[in-house]
């Protein structure tokens, strides 16, 4: 038995891109003096998803090169391994990516948005390929927002090259008129939530699913177990860091090993 605890960050969307900076480095630091050695931030939270239909300058280099140094310094300082949900900027276009950096500050790789939601593709272009990354006693996978949803096979690849859990940094706004559930997975939501457990159990691994803290939003953060249930969920609209002790013995990858295409 190897017992790993996550920390994912809630928190609200940020009122400019150096806020968001601030609350991450904040939320490192709120994830060591919770015994976190690992802490997951919502989709491309530096600096702030680009919700469609509204404008935002365009995306900078340097600023996202100095956030993430920024950010590494406090991993470093918190000896944590940080999920951050970024964009990044590839032969001048954007892409909505997440970076791990290492608890020693070293940056240790993107995994980009390979699955665009449609919406995003006049804005973000798509990644190519998936990654793994071990830290500790975890290897971990990352599948973001609508690939997560919507495509199993983000987080099979995972499971399959033996994943304990899969990241799955998203980011859901309330919509006008939408419900907006008090409960995880009620089934008068959409389909999104339960198919966060669903992920879980038909790979047999950990889901670790985080979103923004925005009132009235259909989604909150959650951590699956490899069963499909869940071990913890985060109340709805509420800032702060959901923490949750994943048994690594318990992700066997057996369901997804399984699988025949």
């Amino acid at each position: 038995m190897s017992i790993a605890r996550l920390a994912l960050a809630n928190l609200r969307y940020p009122d400019t891109p150096d806020d968001a900076v601030a609350r991450a480095v904040t939320a490192v630091a709120g994830a060591v003096r919770a015994s976190a050695s690992f802490i997951c931030f919502p989709e491309v939270y530096i600096p702030g998803y680009r919700v469609p239909g509204h404008s935002y300058p365009p995306p900078d280099p340097d600023f996202l090169d100095r956030a993430w140094s920024t950010i590494a310094e406090a991993a470093a300082a918190s000896k944590v391994t940080v999920v951050l949900g970024t964009e990044r900027v590839v032969d001048g276009q954007p892409r909505i990516t997440t970076l791990v950096i290492n608890p020693d500050g070293a940056r240790a790789g993107f995994q980009d948005k390979v699955q665009l939601d449609p919406t995003e593709e006049s804005i973000y272009l798509p990644g190519e390929g998936r990654q793994l990354f071990t830290a500790g006693p975890l290897r971990f996978g990352v599948s973001i927002c609508h690939e997560g949803f919507r495509y199993p096979e983000t987080v099979r690849w995972s499971a399959r090259g033996g994943a304990h859990v899969v990241f799955h940094p998203h980011y859901s706004w309330p919509e006008p008129g939408s419900f907006q559930p008090e409960t995880f997975g009620d089934p008068r939501n959409t389909f999104h939530e339960s198919s966060v457990l669903c992920r879980a159990a038909e790979n047999t691994c950990f889901v670790a699913s985080v979103n923004y803290a925005t009132a009235g939003s259909p989604t909150t953060s959650v951590v699956a177990r490899p069963d499909g249930t869940v071990l913890a969920w985060q109340p709805y609209g509420k800032e702060g860091l959901l923490v949750a002790d994943i048994d690594t013995a318990e992700a066997t990858g057996l369901l997804a090993s399984r699988y025949r295409p």
